[in-house]
C-alpha cells in the first residue's frame, strides 16, 4: 500500500497539466498575446486533458480502494481538479450548442440600430457590423430566440435614456458614445474571463408617449456567442423595465 498507482500518479499530474494550459489559454488571450482562436485551442486542450485526468483519478481510487496501491489523496485531487478545469468548458459547449451559431444579435430585425463610433474600434480581423453573414441570420436568430424584441416602456422616453445610460454604467461597460439627438448609446462589454469584447447599442424612441427600446449586441470575435448576446439583451432590457 506504500507504492502510489501510475493511475493516481498521472491523474494528479495531468490535473495540474490541465491547470496550468487552461490559465496559459485565458491570460495570453486577456493580455493580447494570443490570438482567440489559438486561446480557445488551449481551453479545448486544457479540457481534455482534464477529462484524462478525472478518469485516471477514478481508476487510482478504485485501485487504492481494492488494497492494490496506494496514492488515494493523488488519485482523489487529479479527479477533482481534472474536473474544475474541464466541466465549465463543457457547459459552455454544450450551452452553445443549443442557440444558433451566430454573433450579432437585434431586437429589430428589419431596421436594427446602428454602431457608429464603435466601427473605428474594429479591425479588420474582427467579424463584420454589415449583418451580411449568415446570409438567413435574422431567420436564424428569430428561430433561436423567438420572444426577443424591443421594449416599450410606459415612462418618457428622456427618462428611458438616461436610465438606460445609467445602467450601462452600473454594469461597467465601456461607454463609447452617447446621442441625445438621436437616443443612442453605445458602449462595450469586456467577459470577466476571457476578455472578449462584444459591442452594445441602444436606442430609445418615442412611441406614443411611451419610450420604445431597441438594442443590438455583437461579439467581435467568434462565430458563435454561445448566447451570450441575447442574454445581455435580454437581462437589460428587464433591468430597464424596472428601473422606473
Amino acid at each position: 500500500m506504500n507504492e502510489r498507482s501510475a493511475f493516481a500518479r498521472w491523474s494528479f499530474r495531468l490535473a495540474l497539466l490541465a491547470a496550468v494550459v487552461g490559465v496559459l489559454a485565458v491570460l495570453g488571450h486577456r493580455l493580447g498575446v494570443m490570438d482567440f482562436r489559438l486561446a480557445i485551442f488551449g481551453l479545448m486542450g486544457s479540457t481534455l486533458i482534464g477529462l484524462a485526468a478525472a478518469l485516471s483519478g477514478i481508476a487510482g481510487i478504485a485501485i487504492t480502494l481494492m488494497g492494490r496501491k496506494g496514492g488515494t489523496v493523488f488519485a482523489a485531487a487529479g479527479l477533482v481538479l481534472g474536473l474544475v478545469v474541464a466541466v465549465p468548458v463543457l457547459l459552455a459547449a454544450q450551452a452553445g450548442s443549443a442557440v444558433p451559431r451566430i454573433h450579432d444579435i437585434s431586437t429589430d430585425l428589419q431596421d436594427p440600430p446602428k454602431f457608429v463610433a464603435v466601427r473605428a474600434l474594429r479591425t479588420p480581423q474582427h467579424n463584420s457590423l454589415e449583418r451580411e453573414e449568415p446570409g438567413n441570420l435574422g431567420e436564424l436568430q428569430q428561430a433561436g430566440y423567438p420572444d426577443l424584441g424591443p421594449a416599450l416602456i410606459e415612462r418618457h422616453p428622456g427618462q428611458v435614456f438616461e436610465e438606460a445610460l445609467a445602467l450601462v454604467k452600473e454594469r461597467g461597460w465601456e461607454v463609447v458614445a452617447v446621442s441625445v439627438e438621436n437616443g443612442t448609446i453605445e458602449a462595450t462589454d469586456t467577459t470577466a474571463l476571457m476578455g472578449f469584447k462584444d459591442d452594445v447599442v441602444i436606442r430609445v424612441r418615442e412611441e406614443a408617449g411611451k419610450a420604445l427600446v431597441d438594442m443590438r449586441s455583437a461579439s467581435r470575435v467568434g462565430q458563435s456567442d454561445l448566447g451570450a448576446n441575447a442574454k445581455r439583451i435580454e437581462a437589460f432590457l428587464s433591468d430597464l423595465k424596472n428601473a422606473g
